[in-house]
């Protein structure tokens, strides 16, 4: 278990920064919170939340669920399962969800290096997980926080239709993401393990998107696949010319995935 201070405080930025307690999720109730945390956080209907079941079987099968507790109370989770390729076993990041009142307030970060020092911990070495391409708060946070590396853009992965918030799409919208791949050992993951900085240098290539791609999703949703679909090819050529994405450069109008030869 990872604890801060035990002043609590009602602000949720004091919590974050005093008294946050990760650890695993392990009971009944707490898997229920889980689920009850998907609605707040991601708006989805019940047909996409993960279900206790899905949780607790995960965890039998060498996977577990990193809670993020605020005053006993769960404000954030992530999920992890055990994924298996060849004969190299890795993690796989289903899910992470932050209660609306405690994001943008470092509560996603904690819970990803958590995640990191567990996985470490278990031999492992290696973590992937998918995020939506036009979205620029994730792109952030998954290259330039984390230190990921994007090799790979799947086309429509969950189906058409599906989104991280449905009252924001319009009908038709694909489901492409990109997958991150999370080399725990890497000297640019060790460097931002440390907060240290860790630049990869001038790009080959930059792929831009529209900064608000949101609203543009909610106003004209014929643009907004448009868009996907220009920035899905873009990836894709690149992805052919054997580039690949380690950043990400954040701008209010012109923010953009940072691609290099290597």
């Amino acid at each position: 278990m990872i604890r801060a201070s035990e002043n609590m405080s009602a602000n949720p930025t004091e919590i974050v920064r005093s008294a946050l307690q990760i650890r695993e999720v392990s009971t009944v109730a707490e898997y229920d919170a889980c689920i009850e945390l998907q609605r707040a956080a991601f708006g989805l209907p019940d047909l996409e939340i993960s279900p206790r079941r899905h949780l607790i079987v995960s965890r039998k099968a060498g996977g577990w669920t990193l809670g993020a507790f605020a005053d006993g109370r769960l404000v954030g989770f992530v999920h992890h399962l055990a994924a298996v390729s060849g004969d190299e076993i890795f993690g796989y990041s289903h899910m992470m969800a932050v209660a609306p009142e405690f994001q943008n307030q470092g509560v996603g970060a904690q819970l990803k290096w958590a995640q990191r020092e567990r996985a470490l911990a278990e031999g492992r070495d290696f973590i992937k997980w998918t995020f939506e391409p036009m979205r620029a708060r994730n792109a952030h946070f998954n290259l330039n926080r984390l230190g990921v590396v994007v090799r790979e853009y799947a086309v429509n992965f969950y189906g058409t239709d599906y989104g991280s918030n449905p009252a924001e799409k319009g009908s038709g919208i694909d489901s492409d993401r990109l997958f991150a791949s999370w080399d725990l050992r890497s000297p640019r993951v060790k460097a931002f393990a440390q907060r240290e900085p860790h630049e990869p240098g001038e790009p080959a290539r930059t792929i831009e998107i529209r900064e608000d791609f949101a609203a543009l999703l909610n106003s004209d949703p014929d643009a907004a696949k448009r868009e996907i679909v220009r920035v899905r090819e873009e990836f894709l050529q690149a992805f052919r010319d054997g580039l690949v994405c380690r950043s990400f450069e954040r701008d209010d109008e012109r923010p953009r995935y940072l691609l290099y030869s290597s």
